[in-house]
């Protein structure tokens, strides 16, 4: 046998450990085959639509898919060929009907501003939202699998209500109208959320040979960020980083900005990457900072080498004790519309359900249209089955049209004259049109100037310097999490491996959807990976990021997933052959907002309101057209999409007239 024969025996020996050729997590092929729902006309009813396992195949339930989800093959290219100016778009076909308002994007924007749109109009009013996925909710997506006869289910994109307390006046109606109740959501999980902990599971790290010349997992002891003296003692340090460690992690510390003014300080903070401050002002060594290298990523997918120190203060990282910076404002960041960075203080608590926000996204769509959507509560949702055959269906206030890519609008005339405008889309490979009295563009800044060229050029600009952030949660279903409890471990930090972090879902109930009580059950992992291009600038690291992500296939997400987790576990007794159910790579080429980061923006845009931030000239409304998305508002939070959902509609009921219009 020639080497490469000999290679290639290698590899498929190892893929077959890695249990690469089970076929669990071919794309779009159902774990455990229960029915889950329909999309074709005249679809039967739920009780129909409960059919036994294996009658009804998942493909049809886009929640159940597996596979590559979130931005998933189908949703974007037509998109990305409109960008080149390649895609030959010709005469739309009309197809005949009117709206008083055309949404483009299903997210959690799109669908407030339905709900507030039909809210001030009336009954009589009709909405139709426009969606390039196969699936509504935007980022909020949610996955299912079935294991062993077990529903287990995890957020596939946007997690937490984060800071319900700061929420805006309407972010707080939105959860009001469609009955979500914090407090009682709290109580039900008040013993729930502390499973993991009684079982003894803690955080810790990863330590990959390719970084330290073993693999070697850590388990976080009890001090600052999880850094005891036993833990810096079983971490393979060098002798100086080892004395680093000590030394950063200790309360007595020098000002390392002595000789500077407390304005000097923050100036410098806010103007210098964490990394950079550590390395030149404090003198960490690189084995040091391996381990603080996430600080940023959840909040702006870019690490220390890309975020500010003064966010690092904020949010607590270590470095800052002796600094005589005072008490850390709360107020300072949280409540900008440029931003709310402060939403990452441990004092602002969050709550989430089982998929994370995808439940508000089918309470939203419950209250457009209720009988698409079984049950009505916040507890239906955990095991509510959504009948897409009725997203959009004629006679109807509020229809939803899926894996419409919209390609172009216009007005029908002078923009500031004009009654109606021209929505075009594709659908099924075939472009066609709607007319529309009103127009909000609920989807991302950076494809709006070409979908709407009409838009002023400064305008289209401030549009696309919204470069979104990329990153991808992979959700994998276990068997059980044997292996997770014999470690003694529920979340591992893995900066330089290809995820930067493994988690067991955390545990929360919904109504009848149960997390697992026991490690003999199935559950939910989640694997987060940041695209980022350590050493550029941030807006850099989206675009390569993004790029990276796009040539990605699941194949290789696949075997990442698979080998990481054996790396991680296998001394636990897990088996990736074995114990992994199914995989979903949720792929979000555009994921976070982009907030500003003080390293590259002006300082103005990053603490103040000021009105020459991109966000703000991007949002104005021109003729029929107005705005919504997370983008116009800088900020990736749940209640920053709502908050424009309200203001978009807003603008848009300007315009329009209508006897039954409520104008308070």
């Amino acid at each position: 046998m020639g080497n490469k024969g000999y290679e290639d025996s290698r590899r498929d020996a190892a893929d077959r450990a890695l249990g690469m050729f089970t076929n669990i997590s071919r794309r779009d092929v159902v774990v455990g085959g229960a029915a889950a729902g329909v999309v074709a006309s005249g679809a039967p009813s739920f009780s129909q639509a409960a059919v036994s396992a294996g009658e009804q195949s998942a493909t049809l339930y886009p929640p159940a898919k597996t596979g590559m989800r979130g931005s998933h093959p189908g949703s974007f290219e037509q998109a990305h060929l409109l960008r080149d100016g390649s895609l030959e778009l010709g005469a739309a076909r009309s197809t005949g009907e009117t709206y008083d308002c055309v949404i483009v994007g299903g997210g959690l924007s799109g669908l407030a501003a339905a709900h507030f749109f039909l809210k001030r109009a009336g009954a009589d009013a009709r909405v139709l939202i426009l969606e390039n996925h196969d699936d509504f909710g935007g980022h909020a997506k949610r996955n299912e699998f079935t294991v062993d006869g077990r529903k287990v289910v995890l957020n596939g994109g946007t997690l937490n209500i984060e800071s319900p307390q700061r929420y805006n006046r309407w972010a707080r109606q939105i959860l009001d109208d469609i009955g979500i109740d914090i407090s009682r959501f709290e109580k039900v999980n008040a013993d729930t959320s502390g499973l993991y902990k009684s079982y003894g599971l803690k955080g810790g790290f990863f330590l990959d040979k390719e970084s330290w010349g073993n693999d070697k997992l850590v388990v976080s002891g009890k001090g600052g960020y999880g850094f005891s003296e036993d833990l810096i003692a079983s971490i393979p340090f060098s002798d100086k980083a080892r004395q680093d460690a000590v030394r950063l992690f200790s309360a007595k510390q020098p000002d390392y900005l002595a000789d500077m003014s407390l304005a000097e300080k923050k100036q410098y903070l806010a103007t210098t990457s964490y990394r950079d401050y550590l390395i030149g002002k404090v003198g960490v060594d690189e084995q040091v900072v391996w381990f603080l290298q996430s600080m940023g990523w959840g909040s702006f997918c870019v690490g220390a080498d890309a975020t500010p120190a003064f966010f690092a203060w904020m949010d607590g990282y270590p470095g800052f004790s002796s600094l005589h910076l005072g008490e850390a404002p709360k107020d300072l960041l949280a409540d900008l519309p440029g931003g709310q960075h402060g939403r990452q203080q441990i004092d602002y608590k969050a709550i989430h359900f089982p998929d994370g926000n995808a439940t508000l996204a089918r309470l939203l769509v419950n209250g457009l249209i209720p009988d698409a959507v079984e049950g009505d509560s916040q507890e239906d949702m955990g095991l509510a089955l959504v009948d897409y055959g009725k997203l959009d269906r004629k006679n109807q206030p509020a229809r939803i049209r899926l894996s419409s890519i919209v390609v172009n609008v216009r007005h029908d005339g002078d923009p500031e004259s004009a009654s109606e405008a021209v929505v075009s889309y594709i659908k099924n490979q075939k472009l066609q049109s709607v007319r529309a009295k009103s127009v909000i563009l609920a989807c991302w800044h950076a494809v709006i100037p070409h979908i709407a060229p009409e838009l002023p050029q400064e305008q289209g600009e401030a549009l696309a310097y919204a470069i979104k952030a990329p990153l991808v949660y992979t959700n994998v279903a276990l068997r059980n999490w044997r292996a997770f409890e014999k470690l003694g471990i529920a979340r591992i930090e893995s900066p330089s491996m290809f995820h930067q972090s493994v988690s067991l879902a955390e545990s929360v109930d919904l109504g009848d959807l149960r997390h697992s009580r026991s490690p003999d059950q199935p559950v939910a992992v989640q694997l987060i990976k940041y695209a980022n291009e350590p050493g550029l600038p941030k807006r850099d690291q989206h675009r390569i990021g993004r790029a990276k992500l796009l040539a990605t296939s699941f194949e290789t997400f696949e075997r990442e997933t698979r080998s990481q987790l054996a790396r991680i576990l296998s001394a636990g007794g897990f088996d990736p052959a074995r114990d992994i159910a199914g995989i979903t790579v949720n792929r979000w080429p555009h994921g976070y907002a982009y907030t500003y980061n003080s390293l590259q923006d002006p300082l103005e845009w990053v603490f103040t309101s000021s009105s020459g931030r991109p966000c703000v000239k991007a949002r104005k409304p021109y003729g029929l057209i107005a705005i919504a998305n997370s983008d116009a508002a800088a900020s990736p939070h749940t209640d920053a999409a709502f908050g424009e959902a309200h203001r978009a509609v807003n603008e848009v009921l300007e315009r329009l007239t209508y006897p039954f219009l409520d104008r308070t």
